[in-house]
């Protein structure tokens, strides 16, 4: 047992190497050519964030391989030599509740204050374009960000920092005084003194008791007045935890719930609506000209909202037509993209063309296969957590016979689907954000991703990491019994004064599969469809 919990702990300090060298990795390679060498704040809140939220999935896991430990033991307290999982529960999810609401929030608005760091979403895919077409993006970019001096940006982060945790604390400090109590409904078992017998022969199915008086020492035969409710306060901690779930679970729910459905569905019907052939020069030509006309009516709505800004007209209807010409910006960027793909140009032109048909063969493998997974998903939440009693307990199943096959592919396929599930909750944010006005789009691209996109994910990554934890938590409760995580989430978290309800009748899981259903059948109607132009850009008056 002692050499079990020595290999995990060098297995933990390995994993969480790799993690921080994955995230380097993702934030060098993702990060846009006018952040590098500079933000490096924003740069080590996303390295950390995302070194959080990706050990966060894994501790699940980690905490179903540390209770294999102590399967020995006569009881969980008689093994001393298991990794304090618990505590290290708590701790991250502190971590990931401070990320969240205070360190990324003020690298957000510090970054933002400074104008320079902004450049055109373009100049790298509008080749053709012309100057008034670059100045669009351009102007596009900067005239939304206030220029200010390092001390004036610092001075405002650090304002809206304090307010948000003056705020967040009195609140939690109010809700905690409240209603901070966890309410467990118990069954009271009592008898009287007996002698110690000398003798068991009599102890039967039918006689549980020494006594012969009413059995009420046995569950099995007590009276139904025999349950009660027994009530203890909460730790804080464990409060704070709950409180960022519950908030977690909300846009879980939403963008988990698109996700799962549109993640795979995306991609199959990318492939769908792929370029069947090379298109022409004088056709190129034309697409080129329409797009340039379009960035030209992007550039004078820009300029026209960077008036209104300058006269203080800044309500409701400009932060609209803000976020409208952002997402027009956004398809059109798309339709730059789609356009070089119908059209390589360059001496490796038809190699160019074969690896666009060969990733359009992958988006596809990777639709089918995902697709599978969203099923396998929805399936097992129906079967398992909706119908009671339940009628199978399915993946939980296929993960044990998984680690009867070898000691960590359970795990490992049980870490991929929760991971799964972070990467629906950023599939279901990008498609709401398209379809959806009051929703801010931060698209994650390939060498092409500003910091405060960078940290908006990061930041709903981490907030969705402890829904999927507990999602997952719930979902695979048979393979993750006894587990310090079913003692937060599973006892703790469902028996809070006023949450409690949200779980006892599945809310979450219901709107989750009404969702992900709701998204299936606007796919199956309107996903085949190519997207049309949408004729001249205006904004409302």
């Amino acid at each position: 047992m002692g050499d079990f919990n020595l290999a995990l702990v060098i297995v933990a300090v390995v994993v969480s190497v790799v993690v921080l060298l994955v995230s380097l990795y993702l934030l060098i390679n993702y990060q846009h050519p006018d952040d590098a060498n500079q933000a490096y704040f924003p740069k080590l809140v996303v390295v950390l964030g995302l070194t959080v939220a990706i050990l966060s999935i894994l501790m699940l896991p980690a905490d179903v391989a540390n209770r294999q430990a102590c399967k020995r033991a006569v009881y969980n307290g008689a093994c001393h030599l298991t990794l304090p999982m618990k505590t290290l529960w708590i701790v991250v999810y502190i971590v990931d509740a401070v990320l969240v609401f205070l360190v990324i929030p003020f690298a957000m608005f510090y970054y933002e204050g400074d104008q320079d760091k902004y450049r055109s979403r373009l100049l790298s895919s509008l080749p053709f374009c012309s100057p008034a077409c670059l100045e669009a993006s351009l102007s596009l970019n900067c005239w939304m960000r206030l220029k200010r001096s390092v001390g004036k940006r610092l001075k405002t982060a650090l304002i809206w920092v304090f307010a948000s945790a003056v705020v967040c604390g009195l609140i939690l400090g109010i809700l905690y005084a409240i209603v901070g109590k966890v309410d467990f409904t118990v069954r009271h078992l009592s008898s009287s003194v007996q002698q110690f017998p000398n003798s068991f022969s009599g102890l039967s199915s039918g006689q549980p008791c020494f006594s012969q008086s009413p059995k009420v020492c046995a569950a099995s035969t007590a009276p139904a007045n025999s349950l009660t409710t027994w009530t203890m306060r909460a730790s804080f901690p464990e409060y704070v935890v709950a409180l960022a779930t519950i908030v977690g679970s909300v846009l879980f729910t939403i963008f988990g719930g698109v996700g799962i459905a549109c993640l795979p569905l995306g991609l199959i019907f990318s492939f769908v609506r792929r370029p069947k052939a090379v298109i022409t020069r004088s056709q190129y030509i034309k697409e080129a000209t329409e797009l340039g006309k379009k960035a030209k009516e992007l550039k004078k709505a820009a300029e026209a909202l960077h008036q209104e800004e300058r006269s203080g007209n800044k309500g409701r209807k400009w932060r609209k037509n803000v976020k409208a010409v952002e997402k027009e910006l956004l398809l059109l960027e798309d339709d730059v993209k789609a356009l070089e793909e119908m059209y390589p140009q360059g001496e490796k032109a038809e190699a160019t063309w074969a690896f666009t048909v060969l990733g359009y063969i992958g988006k596809l493998i990777f639709g089918v296969v995902g697709l599978i997974i969203s099923i396998a998903w929805v399936a097992h939440i129906v079967i398992y957590l909706l119908i009671d009693p339940p009628l199978s307990s399915f993946l939980n199943e296929v993960f044990i016979k998984l680690d009867g096959v070898w000691g960590l592919l359970g795990t490992a396929a049980f870490a991929f689907f929760c991971f799964y599930l972070l990467l629906a909750v950023i599939a279901g944010e990008m498609m709401l954000g398209l379809k959806l006005v009051f929703i801010t789009i931060h698209p994650m691209k390939w060498g092409g991703t500003l910091m405060n996109s960078f940290l908006f994910n990061v930041g709903l990554i981490l907030l969705c990491s402890i829904s999927v934890i507990q999602f997952c938590a719930t979902a695979f409760a048979y393979y993750a019994q006894a587990t310090a995580a079913q003692e937060i989430f599973g006892h703790t978290l469902q028996s809070l004064r006023g949450i409690k309800y949200l779980y006892k009748y599945n809310v979450f899981q219901y709107g989750f599969v009404a969702l992900a259903i709701l998204t299936l059948i606007y796919y199956a109607l309107f996903g085949w469809r190519k997207r049309k132009p949408t004729g001249r850009f205006q904004i409302s008056n």
